[in-house]
C-alpha cells in the first residue's frame, strides 16, 4: 500500500472509532488563532504526521475538547468538551514543528515529546540560544519508543551498525531526527558515515520497501502503523538500543528510560527487543486564558474521552490521569494546575 493509502487508512479508522466526537476535526490549518465570534470558539491543535500516533491521538483530543453551539449534552451521549470551543487538528512534521508553531502563534495547544519541550523551554541542547519562553503542560499523555528499524540483509545488529548504511534519520522538525542525531552520535557516527535521507516513517517504509533504504528511525508508541504495515510486506529487523550508547543518552536526558518492544507486535518479529522510551505531553501556549485550559484539561479527562481514546487505539489504553503529571518537560499552565489541584490529582 502506498504511503498515502496508509495514512489515509489510519485516519478512516480513527474517525470510525471517534464516531461523532470528530466530526468538528478538520485537517487543514486554521487561518485565525483562538477568536471569539458569536460566542463561538477556536482552537488550533498540532498533532504529527500520518501513519503516526500523534496524529489520530490528536484528532480524537481535538473532537473530544469541542462542544459547538447545539451539540446534544454531554448527559444525553453527546459532546463533553469545552462549551462553544470548536478545536481545529492538522497534520505536522512533529515535536520541534508544533513547538516552533506554539512559539510563533501559529498553534495553541499540541502533543509534543516531553523531552524536547524541556530543552525547548530551557534553551539547551538543540534549542541553545533560542529558548521557547511560552510553553506549558496541560498532561504527560503516554509512552513512545525508540524505533531503528532494518532490512535484515543489511546485517545491523545495533547503532554501530549503520556506518556507511542509508539511513533515514526522520522527517525535518520532528523529535525523531533530533533523537536519531543524539544516538548516532553516542555510537560515535557523523552522519558524513552515513548516506544519509530525511524521511517521515511512512515514506522510509515505502523506501525500504522499495530497496532504496537500508534503517530508519521512528519514535512513537508500538505498534507503529507504518512499520506494522512494512512487516506484513516484507521481513524487519527492530535493532536494539542498548548497551553503552543508550547508557550515555540516559545520562545526558533525565526523561529517558529503559523500554522493550515486546515480541510479536510486528510480523515476523518473534522476540523483544529492548530499547528507551520518553513521554508524549499535551503542551498550550502560556497565553490560553486560564479558565479555556481548565476546561480543556477537565474535558480531556472525561470519563467519556478516556473510553473513547482506549477503545479507538493501543496508544490510547495508556492515557491516564493517574499519569498525567509524570516526566513533565515544562512547568503546568495555571488552568491546568487548577484542575489537578481540585480533583487531588498529585505527582
Amino acid at each position: 500500500m502506498a504511503a498515502w493509502g496508509r495514512e489515509r487508512t489510519v485516519w478512516r479508522d480513527a474517525g470510525r472509532a471517534g464516531r461523532a466526537l470528530l466530526f468538528a476535526v478538520l485537517l487543514i490549518p486554521s487561518a485565525s488563532g483562538l477568536v471569539r465570534a458569536d460566542d463561538l470558539r477556536y482552537l488550533r491543535v498540532g498533532t504529527g504526521p500520518p501513519a503516526e500516533s500523534y496524529f489520530p491521538i490528536g484528532g480524537l483530543i481535538a473532537g473530544a475538547i469541542s462542544n459547538p453551539p447545539g451539540a446534544p449534552s454531554c448527559e444525553r451521549g453527546g459532546s463533553c468538551g469545552v462549551p462553544d470551543l470548536i478545536a481545529v487538528a492538522t497534520a505536522t512534521g512533529g515535536s520541534v514543528a508544533n513547538i516552533e508553531a506554539i512559539r510563533d502563534g501559529r498553534l495553541d495547544i499540541a502533543l509534543v515529546q516531553a523531552d524536547v519541550a524541556m530543552w525547548a523551554a530551557q534553551g539547551t541542547g538543540p534549542f541553545r540560544g533560542r529558548a521557547v519562553d511560552n510553553l506549558r503542560s496541560i498532561a504527560n499523555l503516554y509512552p513512545s519508543q525508540f524505533h531503528l528499524v532494518a532490512r535484515p540483509e543489511a546485517r545491523i545488529q545495533n547503532p554501530g551498525d549503520l556506518k556507511g548504511k542509508r539511513v533515514s534519520l526522520g522527517e525535518a522538525g520532528s523529535g525523531t531526527l533530533l533523537h536519531a542525531r543524539q544516538m548516532i552520535a553516542a555510537w560515535n557516527i557523523r552522519e558524513s558515515d552515513i548516506k544519509v535521507r530525511f524521511l517521515r516513517s511512512a515514506l522510509a517504509a515505502d523506501a525500504m520497501s522499495a530497496g532504496s533504504l537500508d534503517a530508519f528511525f521512528v519514535i512513537d508508541r508500538a505498534p507503529v502503523p507504518a512499520v506494522g504495515e512494512l512487516a506484513k510486506r516484507q521481513p524487519i529487523r527492530l535493532v536494539p538500543i542498548a548497551g553503552e550508547g543508550a547508557e550515555k543518552l540516559k545520562k545526558s536526558n533525565p526523561l529517558l528510560i529503559p523500554s522493550i518492544i515486546a515480541g510479536g507486535l510486528y510480523d515476523g518479529t518473534s522476540d523483544d527487543v529492548p530499547t528507551l522510551q520518553l513521554g508524549i505531553s499535551l503542551v498550550a501556549a502560556a497565553e490560553l486564558p486560564d479558565d479555556l485550559v481548565w476546561g480543556i484539561t477537565k474535558a480531556l479527562w472525561h470519563p467519556a474521552t478516556t473510553a473513547i481514546l482506549a477503545e479507538s487505539l493501543s496508544q490510547g489504553t495508556q492515557i491516564r490521569l493517574a499519569t498525567a503529571l509524570s516526566d513533565l518537560g515544562v512547568p503546568l499552565h495555571p488552568g491546568a494546575a487548577r484542575f489537578y489541584r481540585e480533583n487531588q490529582v498529585a505527582r
